[in-house]
């Protein structure tokens, strides 16, 4: 099979989605990627039973979704209908990431990161480990002998817990229970908040909850120091 290679200059692009609403949000954080040397990419998806073949013959390699997307920001990649694979695995977050554009590899993950194309338009997909569904791949062919550093700037791997709790509860006083007691104020028969008031905290807990299907406030994004390299978070929220 013949391969048209595109090259690729190194830069920075950004992945990942600060939305973690349900019907919204996708694979968090959004983080910024420097990939710093030159690549080649397949400009289209290439067919599962040729891949070995063609790294072994052409000394590539599956793409990073680091590598993919800079390539996709520069319009070097197209694809029709293919869901292709990459090398990246997650277990539905992108905690621990580095940020130098090698592919994401945890021992214990639990996704493949997969690209859908649907009218020349690219979606990422969680697909379950063993699925049979990825009948595609995207390669790369790295230039020279460059490693990648053995201490490469990360993500933190660990989501800060406490303030996501506070949130939580200010969401759950805002959007549920204080709601409640002012409709059980206006409307609930004479005595009802002093005996009811456990069943108008809980109710207003779970609406709290179910808002997270429509929304929740952008999450912290992480990018990469203009001059210093090192990743920061984005205390706006935004990259």
């Amino acid at each position: 099979m013949s391969v048209e290679w595109v090259p690729v200059a190194p830069g920075r692009t950004k992945i990942g989605s600060d939305n973690r609403s349900i019907l919204f949000g996708g694979i968090g954080p959004k983080h910024m990627v420097e990939i710093s040397y030159r690549y080649s990419i397949a400009k289209h998806p290439i067919r599962i039973e040729e891949v070995d073949k063609i790294i072994q013959s052409e000394k590539a390699d599956l793409a990073s979704e680091s590598e993919w997307k800079l390539a996709l920001d520069r319009e070097a990649i197209t694809g029709d209908q293919e869901l292709e694979k990459l090398s990246d695995c997650c277990k539905g977050h992108y905690r621990g990431k580095a940020l130098d554009g090698r592919p994401h590899l945890i021992d214990d993950w639990t996704f493949h990161i997969a690209k859908q194309w649907s009218s020349g338009k690219p979606t990422t997909r969680l697909l379950a480990k063993g699925s049979t569904k990825l009948k595609f791949a995207r390669l790369v062919k790295r230039e020279g002998e460059s490693e990648f550093e053995e201490d490469p700037q990360r993500i933190p791997a660990n989501r800060d817990t406490a303030s996501l709790l506070k949130e939580e509860i200010v969401i759950a006083l805002i959007v549920g229970i204080i709601p409640s007691f002012v409709w059980a104020y206006f409307n609930a028969s004479e005595g009802y908040i002093e005996t009811g008031w456990p069943g108008l905290v809980f109710g207003g807990i779970i609406l709290g909850l179910l808002s997270m299907i429509f929304w929740r406030p952008k999450t912290t994004s992480y990018r990469l120091g203009r001059d210093c390299g090192k990743v920061k978070p984005n205390r706006d929220k935004s990259l």
